[in-house]
């Protein structure tokens, strides 16, 4: 029988683990509703806990205690029409003494009351949708910084008044359009539009994915004031554009690629907002790119309105969730669009033209295995072998006769393709070429698994290339979502992540992440591959993250940007995006460089030994081991720990190299010296 530490530590551990509710530092909270979908030991546990308490009635919340065997039924009556509903009553059962405790707060001048109601329920609520919804709001205002000075009803009516906002149902509004004198605010959408230096992400994400190119007509609708359309233009593509303010009679016309750039946030009418949506999706012949505000905006100079705040530039902005922001789109034009960054969907017409994309976006980057043993028959045809040699690379496998150019020419001399390969195999390392079917293998394997989530593709719905990758690399179509499958049910399994993540053979690993420059993420094991998938197939991959954090306690995927991380010895983190795989909820950070920002160390161990900076990281790593600045790792985890151990050592970095300070104490330089030599004893 378990002592009562020992269960404590597994309700503890268990709490942790839940991917139900809320989980703050002192308890985990679930609504009633979702507490058949609780990890079954705390079911028992909430059982043995309600029996006690002789089955209490009108509960809301159920509050499992992190620190003592107790369980807390809390009693919200307008939790679902109030947006912030005030605790009423409770009950504390004591699971060790079965002592039962009732307190009534219903006359409370000051109650406690409730944020973020989305987190206690299960996505299948009925109004989870419209509680998330207000949290955004809520979010892009500030109105959620410091939350521990809002819990109590008077101090969030203070909040509130701060910021001059009020309640009409679940939906923020400024107060001055409560008054009846008001009258619907003239927005100046125009002054949305911004002047750039260069192409907007979203377009030169297309031209980047070969969208875009002397074949293919562009239209950008709603194209402000045009740069996008000047800059594709100069590279000699048709284009053109039509904007409600800059270009109100430019004629709307069909195009092979149509550009939605950052408009449906900034149309403040939910009936506009999905006519320009679906008019955009009409002139569109092959790709329609969608790009929305998906980033909070933190700070009280916005006012709320609608579904969205109007800012200090009187424009109006609808920040979305990512995954909200696809279900629109799907829903809108009942589509299966395709995540390329965080706020962008490219949206297919062709569904081969989609799969294709999406498959090439997990196909791992590999180099033509390099000729070992050159013979003169190979040297005599090597002009002929080479385009052979690099479709093998491509793909994992021998092109058929239809999809290699010189197939005519090669058979001709050699037979066919097969023999032909025989030559290379002659001149080069056979277990290279296997290892790039392999690679391929892997590749097809991860794409296939994340197609599990949307609609998968029939086997006819994809290109006669990929059609043809499955037959030869797999053997049928059947065969290779199968064994997609099977890797996607490991994923369930938190343990085989922690296991695969602490066996990795590339990254940083710490307690309980292993951290990964994605230069690398090519070269893990599938199984990552397909866990940060999860979050990159939906979100997309921010563009400038630089180094991916795998959490194996939890299913979630954190993608942090480090500036200057080739040239900067330690760089400083500059913003991070933390996804949670189970309800894909994004949490976005920025810090201030002058905010005692962490930093990275050992950069080495994030990258592959074919890194070209790989042999320079590892040997400021060594040197800074050798003088015992990463003894203690947590001390130095942010800017001014980082400072004080240099300090501390009589350190200072020129690039990446340790030197001696010029201003050290010689005595302290002594000591110093002392204790590195009897670290090399």
């Amino acid at each position: 029988m378990l002592s009562p530490f020992e269960q404590l530590d597994t309700i503890l551990s268990t709490c942790q683990r839940s991917k139900v509710g809320k989980l703050l530092p002192d308890a985990l909270y679930v609504h009633v509703s979702a507490l058949e979908s609780l990890d079954p030991l705390l079911q028992e546990y909430e059982r043995e806990a309600r029996e006690i308490a002789s089955c209490p009635e009108g509960i809301t919340l159920v509050k499992f205690s992190l620190e003592k065997l107790s369980i807390s039924y809390l009693s919200y009556p307008e939790f679902d029409s109030d947006p912030h509903p005030a605790l009423q009553s409770s009950i504390q059962v004591n699971l060790q003494s079965r002592e039962v405790n009732y307190r009534d707060y219903s006359a409370a001048s000051n109650p406690f009351i409730l944020h973020r109601k989305e987190t206690f329920v299960t996505p299948d609520y009925p109004h989870y949708q419209q509680f998330a919804a207000l949290t955004r709001q809520e979010e892009a205002l500030g109105l959620l910084d410091n939350p521990r000075t809002i819990g109590t009803r008077l101090a969030w009516e203070e909040r509130l008044a701060q910021f001059q906002v009020a309640f009409q149902g679940h939906t923020l509004v400024h107060q001055s359009l409560l008054r009846p004198q008001s009258t619907q605010p003239k927005i100046d959408r125009h002054k949305a539009a911004i002047s750039r230096n260069d192409f907007s992400k979203p377009v030169r994400l297309a031209l980047e994915a070969g969208l875009l190119n002397q074949h293919t007509t562009f239209f950008d609708y709603g194209c402000g004031q045009g740069g996008d359309l000047e800059r594709i233009a100069k590279l000699g593509y048709d284009s053109a554009g039509w904007d409600p303010h800059y270009r109100p009679n430019a004629p709307l016309m069909q195009a092979d690629v149509v550009n939605l750039g950052y408009v449906i946030n900034v149309i403040e009418s939910p009936a506009e907002r999905r006519e320009a949506l679906m008019k955009a999706w009409g002139l569109t012949r092959q790709v329609l790119i969608v790009a929305a505000q998906v980033l909070i905006a933190q700070g009280n100079n916005q006012i709320a309105y609608g579904d969205g705040v109007i800012t200090s530039r009187n424009t109006f902005q609808k920040y979305y969730d990512q995954e909200e922001l696809k279900i629109y789109i799907d829903q809108v034009l009942g589509v299966d669009s395709v995540p390329v960054a965080l706020g962008i969907y490219f949206v297919f017409r062709d569904e081969a033209q989609a799969q294709s994309f999406r498959a090439s976006r997990f196909r791992s980057r590999v180099s033509v295995p390099r000729v070992q043993l050159a013979n003169k028959r190979f040297e005599d045809y090597k002009e002929l072998l080479t385009p052979l040699m690099a479709f093998f690379t491509e793909r994992g496998r021998l092109p058929t006769p239809e999809e290699l150019p010189e197939a005519q020419a090669l058979s001709t001399e050699f037979g066919n393709l097969r023999r032909a390969f025989q030559i290379v195999l002659q001149a080069t390392n056979p277990q290279e070429w296997d290892a790039i079917s392999d690679r391929r293998r892997q590749d097809l394997l991860v794409y296939l698994a994340l197609s599990h989530f949307g609609r998968r593709p029939k086997l006819r719905d994809l290109a006669p290339v990929v059609q043809n990758d499955i037959k030869s690399l797999f053997g049928g179509y059947q065969q290779a979502c199968t064994a997609a499958d099977l890797m996607l049910m490991s994923l369930g399994n938190q343990s085989i992540i922690e296991e695969r993540c602490k066996q990795s053979g590339i990254g940083q690993k710490r307690p309980n992440s292993l951290w990964v420059h994605v230069s690398a993420i090519e070269a893990l094991d599938p199984l990552l591959r397909l866990y940060e998938g999860c979050a990159s197939r939906t979100i997309g991959r921010p563009q400038e993250a630089n180094v991916i954090k795998f959490h194996f306690r939890k299913p979630k995927i954190s993608y942090l940007f480090y500036p200057n991380f080739d040239t900067d010895p330690h760089p400083a983190l500059h913003t991070s995006m933390e996804i949670d795989l189970r309800d894909l909820h994004v949490h976005y950070r920025d810090y201030d460089p002058n905010d005692n920002p962490p930093l990275l160390h050992q950069k080495d161990l994030m990258v592959t030994a074919n890194y070209p900076l790989y042999e320079k990281f590892a040997r400021l790593t060594r040197q800074e081991t050798d003088w015992g600045l990463l003894d203690d790792l947590r001390l130095i985890y942010n800017t001014r720990g980082w400072q004080k151990c240099l300090e501390k050592h009589c350190a200072e970095l020129k690039g990446h190299r340790v030197v001696w300070r010029k201003d050290a104490d010689p005595y302290q330089v002594k000591l110093v010296q002392s204790k590195r030599r009897l670290r090399e004893v």
